[in-house]
């Protein structure tokens, strides 16, 4: 028992707990801004679900802390494996919930899995440990070739799937970790290069005629308020409801009715402007914003590179989804599916979040460790 205990007291001295707390009071913010944006929906499913997984999750998130992130490094097939698997199974047994076109989760009967949220982790994993064993050769092509294609075959597996906003969530992770690594900048004004000229191929013959429509209509939200642009319309109406203060919770004249479309999950954003106001909005901004900030700090006490490359993983995938989700919501990006992380409900989303949070919180405590060479 008293051995127990000292664990117990060696875990809490050692732990970030700012960080945790953080994560876990903007989850607690997020269930309730899902119960209030499902209860026209006279069920509290989608709000016990979210409870239940931040439990699972902060659990999950303490166990995973305690180990050193280098025993999961040395085993990153384990988790090219875990991440890989389940998504290909979408392919054959894909099941799409309602209001989405995308065969990307599995359904178990008794809940669904989106398994493209997990490859988010598992490939934070196999890109450090990869990241880790050619650091010091990166920029020669023969190594940075073998990382290139490594990035790539999420991006595109996932594409393929059909959930391009995740692929680009992959994109931007994968960029993150490149350039924390110490790639030249020269080879990211070469893609970045690359990528603009291509652009009009990628509209015109990669692109499909939705994502085509989803681009053109966000220079005008009024012309197709039935069709392309109906989620940001009515978005951008219900933020405006919300004034600086707010209309009140559970008062929110379009949340409480449905008609902020898929109010709890993707544009969660706008049902808390509705309710909340600018204030309840800024309160979220700052949450996530404190995440990505603490994050990084991790990121650069971290005397490991492989340490620094997961941190960054994270904070990339965090920070690319607030980026295009916010954008979304206040109609400057188009309508992708990208969900604001630990705010919108998803069972699945926030226990991945909470594993990321963990892997973070492991390179913390053992950032001082001995070095083990991967390799070996």
């Amino acid at each position: 028992m008293n051995r127990l205990l000292a664990r117990i007291a060696d875990f809490i001295r050692e732990t970030d707990k700012l960080l945790l707390s953080l994560c876990v009071f903007s989850s607690l913010y997020g269930c309730l801004a899902v119960f209030t944006s499902t209860r026209y929906l006279h069920t509290s499913r989608p709000f016990l679900v979210q409870l239940i997984s931040l439990v699972l999750g902060v659990t999950a998130a303490v166990v995973i802390s305690v180990f050193d992130f280098e025993t999961f490094l040395r085993r990153w097939y384990l988790f090219a494996a875990l991440g890989v698997i389940p998504v290909i199974l979408t392919f054959f047994f894909g099941f799409a919930p309602g209001g989405t076109d995308d065969k990307a989760w599995l359904d178990f009967g008794f809940t669904t899995f989106q398994p493209s949220e997990l490859l988010k982790i598992c490939f934070i994993v196999t890109f450090s440990t990869h990241l880790n064993k050619v650091k010091k050769e990166i920029n020669k092509p023969k190594y940075l070739i073998p990382l290139c294609i490594h990035g790539a075959f999420p991006v595109l597996l996932i594409h393929f799937q059909g959930d391009d906003g995740t692929a680009v969530v992959f994109l931007f992770m994968f960029v993150c970790m490149m350039w924390a690594a110490g790639v030249s900048w020269k080879y990211f004004v070469a893609a970045f290069s690359v990528l603009l000229i291509s652009s009009p191929l990628i509209y015109f013959f990669v692109m499909n005629e939705d994502q085509r429509s989803r681009i053109i209509h966000i220079l005008d939200i009024e012309s197709d308020i039935k069709g392309a642009t109906y989620q940001q319309y009515y978005g951008r109406m219900a933020l405006a409801n919300g004034g600086f203060f707010g209309q009140g919770l559970f008062k929110g004249r379009l949340t409480q009715v449905g008609y902020v479309p898929e109010g709890q999950n993707d544009f969660i954003f706008v049902s808390i402007g509705e309710e909340l106001g600018f204030l309840g909005c800024l309160a979220v901004l700052i949450l996530l914003a404190a995440i990505c900030l603490r994050t990084v700090r991790i990121a650069r006490i971290c005397q490991k590179d492989a340490g620094k490359y997961i941190c960054i993983g994270f904070f990339g995938m965090i920070f690319s989804q607030i980026i295009i989700n916010v954008g979304m919501c206040i109609a400057v990006l188009p309508v992708i599916g990208v969900t604001l992380p630990f705010f919108s409900a998803g069972g699945t989303s926030l226990l991945c979040l909470f594993l990321g949070v963990g892997l973070v919180l492991n390179v913390d405590k053992h950032r001082h460790s001995r070095t083990i060479y991967l390799h070996d």
